[in-house]
């Protein structure tokens, strides 16, 4: 993937980079609000997880809209936002799948990492991050060959 990236030309890896910058707002979001229900609050992964990757939807098809793809706009808002959140729901569910999966690979490692700080963290954070690597290609690759394919 990183050599269809470099392939692409300097117009699609500038698009990739501000896709990039998007997805770590969102990011941010996402972390930050389900990090803060399950570990904070003691939510379930799967709902938690699910709540902060809508809020991160939401921020990043605005942003995408007007500031990555700009020149994407002779689809209505309405029909985009539809192909965005098809998108997003198929990422959602490779997101929770990945989570889910490699939650209790990680328990093991934080429980050592846990002895050490003195935290009470699960496999959640590691787990996430990875999630959030592979869900990142995805969102990109079909957004950018679905929703936005009426750009150059």
């Amino acid at each position: 993937m990183i050599n269809k990236l470099r392939n692409m030309g300097g117009k699609e890896l500038e698009r990739f980079l501000k896709f990039a910058v998007v997805g770590t707002i969102g990011f941010v979001l996402d972390f930050g609000i389900g990090a803060t229900l399950i570990e904070g609050f003691g939510w379930n992964i799967i709902p938690g997880n699910t709540i902060g990757f809508v809020a991160a939807v939401i921020s990043n098809f605005i942003l995408n809209r007007y500031w990555t793809y700009p020149d994407s706009r002779e689809k209505s808002i309405f029909a985009q936002l539809g192909q965005f959140a098809v998108v997003s729901i198929v990422g959602l569910f490779i997101n929770n799948g990945v989570v889910f999966g490699l939650e209790p690979v990680f328990a093991g490692p934080m429980q050592f990492v846990n002895n050490l700080t003195g935290l009470a963290l699960s496999g959640f954070v590691p787990a996430k991050l990875v999630a959030t690597m592979v869900v990142l290609f995805w969102n990109f690759f079909v957004n950018r060959y679905w929703t936005y394919n009426d750009v150059d």
